[in-house]
């Protein structure tokens, strides 16, 4: 394990530049990680990662779970205190073979090819195609359903931890397996999915596209998280300590600041860990009773989304309802960061970008990705793609220049038929927000 914990910090690095780099660029598709939550109000998320699982828990923690698979046990927990998660679900394994079982307490202790949910040989005991009656179960307790994809196979390669695993070999692939598990949702249950987390964090595909062109193409947002919950770990060799492990680290964080979960999301595991084991299903109240103790609610990441939008800007901010009305309409408003960044400048890149709804993006991205020369041009330069969308590639060269009020103004004439009112020769880009207002209500009409 000192190997997956160097890499676990290896990767950690990898992910601050990743995050920089992501913060440049206006995307449909944003990483939730976290939200700007007004001081006070204290809401939190917890996401469940690879179930739904109907396995005993192990050990049995009390006589009423005795025959109760994982799931049934989260669902009774998370009701008795109230709390609504986000279940973050696959298809089914079962197709992952032939494969041969991994070694105990390693990350590939479930396969040595794929992954195999809730453990080697019992596929058809986790996911949504054998286990529709805890989504149903799921659904009708109030919690979120998302997409983690059908067969949980990786969108690339990872050397470090993964290097004897298989995995897809372009975003065809990739959207193909996120589609198949987005359709079976949507036809037994009537659910409509509007956010993924890949399998492992593993982005990059071989083609060159990421996940984030994949979530494009499927109308998602990154379901990410900022905390760890534990209870994927393998144990430390006592159930009682592996319990306090998952515990302790939320009360030391709330001992030190009582606000520091606020707008947070929670990582747990629906399913056994790297030792077959299930400590969540004891940790869990332990830890749902510490935040009901500093007076947080836990929600939805859905609910989280839909009430403050990004992480850096909320409610007592200036135009943030015309910022969520918009966001809430698919606009393409908010950096892949999750940020809306209301102070900076807007650049010709975002004011042509901003005015793209996701499925304009969508449309687009298709072509793209069918187009060599396109492809290479959006891979370097994202905004390439509404420059190409307003056939304005004449803009590509000054895609970070400042928008001025007669770029503004001319743009929207030319595209849209209409002259909006700006009053500044410059605009932030919360002022901008208002004369995308007018852009939304021309649509309307």
């Amino acid at each position: 394990m000192k190997i997956y914990a160097l890499a676990r910090k290896i990767n950690k690095k990898i992910k601050q530049r990743r995050r920089e780099n992501a913060g440049r660029y206006l995307s449909p598709v944003r990483r939730f990680e976290k939200f700007s939550v007004p001081e006070g109000e204290n809401l939190v998320s917890m996401t469940f990662d690879d179930g739904p699982m109907n396995m005993p828990i192990n050990p049995v923690i009390e006589p009423k779970y005795e025959n109760c698979g994982l799931t049934k046990v989260l669902i009774d927990i998370m009701g008795e205190h109230g709390a609504r998660g986000t279940f973050n679900v696959i298809g089914t394994t079962e197709h992952n073979y032939p494969d041969r079982e991994g070694t105990i307490n390693k990350p590939t202790w479930s396969g040595v090819k794929h992954d195999h949910y809730p453990m080697f040989g019992k596929d058809k005991y986790a996911g949504a195609k054998h286990q529709k009656e805890l989504i149903r179960a799921l659904i009708d307790n109030g919690h979120e359903i998302s997409n983690h994809g059908y067969r949980h196979v990786l969108f690339g390669r990872n050397n470090i931890v993964y290097g004897t695993r298989e995995h897809f070999s372009n975003i065809h692939e990739v959207v193909s397996d996120l589609t198949e598990l987005h359709n079976l949702l949507k036809r037994e249950f009537n659910y409509e999915v509007i956010m993924s987390r890949p399998p492992h964090y593993i982005d990059k595909m071989p083609d060159g596209f990421t996940s984030y062109e994949a979530y494009a193409m499927m109308g998602y947002d990154y379901l990410a998280a900022s905390f760890d919950g534990g209870g994927w770990m393998p144990t430390v060799g006592s159930y009682k300590e592996d319990v306090k492990n998952m515990v302790q680290p939320i009360k030391n964080i709330l001992e030190s600041d009582s606000s520091s979960l606020n707008g947070q999301i929670i990582f747990q595991k629906d399913g056994y860990n790297m030792s077959l084991m299930t400590p969540v299903a004891s940790a869990l109240k332990e830890q749902l009773e510490v935040l009901k103790k500093y007076g947080y609610k836990v929600v939805s990441v859905r609910e989280l989304k839909n009430q403050y939008p990004f992480e850096d800007f909320h409610d007592i901010s200036k135009n943030f309802e015309i910022a969520r009305e918009l966001e809430q309409k698919g606009f393409v408003i908010g950096y892949k960061t999750n940020e809306f960044k209301p102070d900076k400048n807007l650049t010709l890149g975002e004011m042509v970008t901003m005015t793209l709804t996701k499925e304009d993006y969508k449309k687009e991205l298709n072509k793209i990705c069918n187009s060599k020369q396109d492809k290479a041009m959006y891979l370097k330069q994202p905004y390439y793609l509404g420059f190409s969308h307003y056939k304005r590639l004449d803009l590509m060269d000054k895609e970070d220049s400042i928008a001025t009020k007669e770029d503004i103004k001319r743009f929207y004439s030319d595209n849209f038929g209409i002259n909006p009112s700006i009053k500044k020769n410059s605009l932030k880009r919360y002022e901008y927000l208002e004369v995308l207002a007018e852009l939304k209500d021309n649509i309307d009409k």
